[in-house]
């Protein structure tokens, strides 16, 4: 297969600024991690240690098989949210447990006792959706003081989607295993309940739809927390438990003997090929990529340093040449790969489309990487059918049911953010790094914009702008739009599953690409009318 070369002096003054500036961007990110990590700080981990109780990532790690990896996913969830841990008070990801990749989620119980808020619940509709589309089974890490109520009215009929969605996985034969290792109050219990199985930890775990308190006010009935809901109960009188664990580690151990007991076949057709690692070092990435994205770079070095082997067979080459499409492997997987190197020009919309059908005819999952200020726009453009081609470019994206995944290695401006499966197009999985910047269109290209409307509509006014008064508004929605379009503002928002390391996207994407072949992977047969 073709080999990808590189032409970048890593010496250069160019690759050294770029190295510096995206080391700067990952200690930013490390910071952040950090802070998602912590919890709910010294006091509240102190003191949920000191009742002889696993911290949430210590947990998850007791679970998971020896040395296997963990795909954390969205631990920035809910960041600059007044009143929000990053993270929302959920440590979720994808991992390996008794030789099965499973989603897991652990409640966060240092934080608010593990309450639920909204972030939490849009982070758990996002879990669920994941779980799903990917046949995941998945394992919950319960300790849940339930809803937080003093923002009830932003979590109450969103969240009940939670237990529907186990339900319908159920019904699926996608199970759920609830481990409980700490109290559980009104809707923390229901997720339990409502779960193929469930472990219950003694002397340690409860679950009751109202704790003694309410019971006390809503019927004058005074009772103990165990008789109430505890696990020995709950396992030998009501049967909400199936299984009583002597202490946490014993609940872990029990929940991978459940995993293993599901006998879980992958359904896609998994890797095809051995994997190869890439001739390319993935250091190399810090130095041959910008990290401000109005410099542009070839995405050919992304990909020499990514794919196996560093090989890659380019799909029409000479025609469209600002969309790099070919096919590779990433880790022994085959993959699609649609890879901007400029903007969009109505010549590479039509070979996007064509190749994207071509995939899903192999059956072959497909891989976006975003660097995208958008379509061209102009006379030219217009009169060549840039609209056409963009509506084509959609309609098969859109249309597209092969496993999709989504990695933003620079700008996504525009409706190119929509062309190159954005995450309105629901791809299996969508990550960036640390340089991403996502918005309609620029803060410059915004001031512009409005600096031009404000001073048409007073020529058609007969009156002169007020250039002090139009300085500010610009420079305020320049500021404004510069804030919300970092990545740290997308993925708080939940608008990715996450913000990586440049060096880690190999091992990234050949997690996720395990996951998207738990299900099977089944190439579209229609589409939309596209208009020639």
């Amino acid at each position: 297969m073709p080999v990808l070369r590189s032409a970048v002096d890593l010496r250069s003054e160019t690759a050294l600024a770029n190295e510096s500036a995206n080391r700067e961007s990952i200690q930013t990110l490390l910071g952040h991690l950090a802070k998602a990590q912590a919890g709910g700080g010294p006091k509240y981990t102190d003191r949920h240690i000191r009742r002889g109780k696993l911290l949430p990532r210590q947990r998850i790690d007791l679970l998971l098989d020896r040395d296997s990896p963990f795909l954390e996913l969205m631990p920035l969830a809910g960041m600059h949210v007044s009143g929000q841990v990053p993270g929302a008070a959920v440590v979720a990801g994808i991992g390996w447990v008794s030789g099965t990749q499973v989603l897991i989620t652990a409640s966060e119980a240092t934080v608010q006792g593990g309450a639920i808020g909204e972030w939490g619940v849009k982070k758990s509709d996002r879990l669920a959706q994941i779980a799903v589309e990917n046949e995941l089974p998945v394992v919950h890490l319960i300790e849940s003081a339930g809803a937080d109520l003093p923002n009830q009215a932003e979590i109450f009929v969103p969240g009940g989607a939670g237990f529907r969605a186990i339900t319908q996985r159920s019904a699926r034969r996608i199970p759920t295993i609830s481990l409980v290792f700490g109290s559980c109050t009104a809707g923390g219990a229901y997720i339990p309940g409502m779960s193929d199985y469930s472990v219950m930890v003694k002397d340690a775990a409860y679950m009751y739809l109202a704790g003694p308190p309410l019971v006390k006010m809503a019927i004058g009935e005074d009772i103990a927390d165990e008789a109430l809901g505890g696990a020995a109960m709950h396992t030998a009188v009501s049967g909400v438990s199936d299984f009583l664990a002597e202490d946490e580690r014993d609940a872990l151990r029990i929940g991978r003997e459940l995993v293993a007991g599901l006998r879980w076949t992958a359904k896609g057709p998994g890797r095809d090929a051995t994997p190869v690692t890439p001739r390319l070092p993935a250091s190399d990435l810090l130095s041959v990529t910008s990290s401000d994205v109005r410099q542009p770079f070839d995405v050919r070095e992304v990909l020499a340093r990514i794919v196996d082997d560093s090989s890659f067979v380019e799909f029409k080459p000479s025609y469209g040449p600002t969309l790099v499409c070919g096919q590779a492997h990433i880790d022994g997987f085959a993959v699609g790969i649609l890879a901007n190197n400029g903007i969009l020009f109505t010549e590479s919309a039509n070979k996007g489309a064509q190749f994207i059908q071509l995939m899903n005819q192999s059956d072959t999952p497909l891989l976006f990487l975003q660097n995208i200020t958008g379509f061209m726009v102009g006379e030219a453009a217009e009169r060549s059918g840039i609209i056409k081609a963009g509506a084509k470019l959609i309609n098969a994206v859109s249309n597209s049911t092969v496993p999709a995944i989504t990695l933003m290695v620079g700008g996504s401006y525009g409706a190119g953010n929509y062309a190159m499966m954005g995450r309105a197009y629901q791809p299996r999985f969508l990550f960036t790094w640390p340089n991403h910047k996502i918005a309609v269109m620029g803060p410059e290209q915004l001031a512009g914009v409005i600096d031009i409307v404000k001073r048409q509509a007073a020529a058609r006014r007969g009156t002169t702008v007020n250039e002090e008064q139009l300085t500010m508004m610009k420079q305020m929605l320049a500021g404004k739009v510069a804030h919300e379009s970092t990545a740290w503002s997308a993925t708080g928002r939940l608008w990715d599953d996450g913000v990586i390391d440049p060096r880690d996207t190999r091992a990234v994407l050949s997690m996720a690409l395990s996951a998207v072949h738990s299900a099977p992977v089944r190439g579209a047969s229609a589409w939309g009318t596209f208009r020639h």
